[in-house]
């Protein structure tokens, strides 16, 4: 990666702060706004098949870059707008998961723990 998280909340923090945008990030707003960005994301692959999603076009793979940015950084504000710590988020979460799907249950298969046997 060639910024930081650190370094790039920083920098999203300044930019924000440069155009008084903050009166406007309430987690609510941010959310409706990441969502709309990840629709964007999808609608990228929304015909493809399988295998055309795995291999993009140069000017479609810079365009799903855009839209997963703007997903990324609306994300990222949310978590500076509540003052979550989005490493320790993940983590806590991927902790929480491994005791949901353990491997002996879960390697090679996408059902839902609740389905587990």
């Amino acid at each position: 990666m060639s910024d930081s998280l650190a370094a790039l909340k920083q920098k999203l923090q300044d930019f924000v702060d440069a155009r008084d945008w903050a009166q406007f990030h309430s987690p609510k707003n941010l959310a409706m706004a990441m969502i709309v960005e990840a629709a964007e994301l999808v609608e990228h692959f929304q015909w493809d098949t399988e295998t055309e999603s795995r291999s993009l076009s140069a000017e479609k793979r810079e365009q799903v870059g855009h839209e997963l940015a703007d997903t990324f950084v609306y994300l990222l504000r949310i978590s500076q707008v509540l003052d979550i710590d989005l490493i320790a988020a993940a983590n806590d979460k991927i902790t929480l998961n491994a005791k949901k799907y353990p491997v002996e249950k879960a390697r090679g298969k996408n059902n839902k723990y609740t389905d587990y046997q």
